[in-house]
């Protein structure tokens, strides 16, 4: 006899997937990172913009690379750099999103490289987080953010799941190669043209999902 297939684990990137934080909320954000540079690594500011995105591009996020080139404390600069008093009016996001998270088949949760504060703080004015289960941040991945597969191996574990019925909704490929590797069903979230033999869907805008949880019980996920 075979067990009933388990409910489908959607895991949500949050910004530029759940909202549109292209080009007010990131352009801040990279604003501040480079101030936090400058002051703290004593760069002009060409300089320390240059290292930033150097240590982006290498370590997937500039905060890994402050942490091992300069043994940055994590805490001090996501707090440092993840400050927005005026969020509510640097969101953009689509209010029927509440409803599709509500009504969505299965256990959603949060997967994010910001820290912990700035993330409640956006949930919290969109509104969405009694329609989550758990929320995952840069703190709860050991400041080691996607696409790094140790951290996304740790949070299935953490959810009891290997790849089988769960789905990353994301808009960075890279993150999503990451995920296809571990077994899970791809999602981009893209207008950006073709799609990428390891996505298994391509949506314009995370809304869509509503139309497939109406045309198939649940989400077509893959079996591992």
């Amino acid at each position: 006899m075979h067990s009933a297939p388990r409910k489908t684990l959607w895991l949500f990137d949050l910004d530029d997937t759940l909202h549109r934080a292209t080009p007010l909320i990131f352009d801040r954000m990279n604003r501040s990172m480079t101030q936090y540079v400058m002051q703290h690594l004593g760069l002009a500011e060409p300089a320390a913009a240059d290292l930033r995105r150097a240590y982006w591009e290498r370590y997937g996020a500039t905060l890994l690379g402050l942490m091992q080139r300069h043994a940055v404390d994590p805490v001090h600069f996501l707090q440092e750099t993840h400050q927005f008093p005026d969020l509510e009016t640097l969101l953009d996001f689509d209010r029927p999103l509440r409803r599709l998270l509500k009504t969505l088949p299965g256990r959603k949760i949060i997967v994010s490289n910001a820290p912990r504060h700035y993330v409640d703080q956006v949930l919290a004015l969109m509104g969405i987080g009694p329609h989550l289960h758990a929320i995952e941040t840069i703190e709860s991945m050991r400041y080691v953010p996607k696409p790094a597969r140790s951290s996304l191996a740790r949070i299935l574990k953490r959810q009891r799941r290997r790849g089988e019925n769960v789905v990353m909704v994301e808009d960075n490929l890279s993150n999503l190669k990451t995920a296809r590797r571990l077994g899970l069903t791809t999602v981009w979230v893209s207008r950006e043209p073709g799609r990428p033999a390891f996505v298994d869907v391509k949506l314009k805008s995370v809304l869509q999902l509503s139309k497939h949880s109406r045309l198939h019980r649940d989400f077509p996920v893959r079996v591992a």
